[in-house]
């Protein structure tokens, strides 16, 4: 048993030093989030599976708090309203229940995050492609890029197939954002 964990702490220390491999493209996101809310956009943040808590998680710290008091910020996880999930898996199909909120919610200049460990789920896709016909910024975050990867402006893949390992590296991804984004807007102390 020693195996198993000596060999996933093995896989961390890989994907995290991959990670700090990709420091300026962190960097990028938080200040793409930072204008955009400055510009008075939002930020819309959806996944399936783990990536649907990531999501919720990503909005709640951000409209929330995370570390520090400062104003709260426009983000929203299009995962946790069941009743339009339902509605529009039900009479539109499950690759739509993104897409559908994508094109009543989303405006040109907002930032809308998706998360998809493999980059190829389909209702991943179609908001995503949704989101960039509106004239949204798309932010991924995926494990080796799939069909999502094409689709980003910015994009976080992580060199892995399994889908634990690469959503624990998007956590880490996605605080250290988080923090960046609720540091500028704690010290500028804008209501």
């Amino acid at each position: 048993m020693s195996d198993l964990f000596t060999e996933g702490l093995a896989d961390h220390e890989r994907l995290f030093k991959e990670l700090r491999e990709q420091v300026d493209l962190l960097d990028q996101i938080a200040r793409t989030i930072i204008a955009a809310i400055e510009a008075g956009s939002r930020v819309y943040i959806f996944g399936n599976g783990g990536s649907a808590a990531d999501a919720q998680h990503i909005a709640a710290e951000l409209l929330g708090r995370f570390k520090r008091e400062r104003r709260a910020l426009p983000a929203v996880a299009l995962t946790t309203d069941s009743s339009n999930l339902l509605a529009i898996g039900n009479d539109y199909g499950f690759p739509h229940v993104f897409a559908r909120q994508v094109e009543g919610l989303v405006r040109a200049g907002d930032v809308v995050w998706a998360l998809s460990t493999s980059g190829n789920s389909a209702n991943i896709i179609e908001a995503a492609q949704a989101a960039r016909l509106l004239g949204a910024t798309v932010v991924g975050f995926t494990g080796r890029g799939g069909k999502l990867k094409p689709l980003c402006d910015l994009c976080l893949c992580v060199n892995h197939t399994a889908s634990e390992r690469i959503q624990e590296i998007h956590q880490i991804a996605y605080h250290l954002i988080c923090d960046e984004v609720e540091r500028y807007f704690a010290e500028k102390n804008v209501p």
